[in-house]
C-alpha cells in the first residue's frame, strides 16, 4: 500500500463519517418538520374547536401574543396607541 493509497483511504474514511453524520443531521432536522408540523395541526384543531364553541379566534391569537410579552412594553404601546386614537378623534 503506498502513501497515496493510505491517504485516498484515509479520506474516504473522513467522507464516510462526515456523511453519515451530515445525513444524521438532515434527518434529524426533518423528524422536527414532521413534529412542526403535527404541533401546527393541533394548534387549528385547537382553534377549530374554539371557534365552534363561540370564541373570536382572532382575538385569542392576540392574547396568546400578548402573553408572550413583558407587561411594562405592553402598558406602553397602549399608552401610545390611546394617545394616536385620541388624536384621530376615535375615542
Amino acid at each position: 500500500m503506498t502513501d497515496n493509497d493510505t491517504l485516498q483511504s484515509d479520506h474516504d474514511s473522513t467522507y464516510r463519517v462526515t456523511a453519515n453524520e451530515l445525513r444524521q443531521f438532515i434527518e434529524r432536522f426533518e423528524r422536527l418538520e414532521a413534529e412542526k408540523k403535527d404541533i401546527a395541526d393541533q394548534q387549528k384543531e385547537v382553534m377549530a374547536e374554539a371557534k365552534a364553541r363561540g370564541y373570536d379566534t382572532k382575538v385569542m391569537r392576540k392574547v396568546i401574543a400578548l402573553r408572550k410579552r413583558d407587561a411594562d412594553d405592553i402598558a406602553e404601546e397602549e399608552a401610545v396607541l390611546d394617545m394616536y386614537k385620541e388624536a384621530l378623534g376615535m375615542r
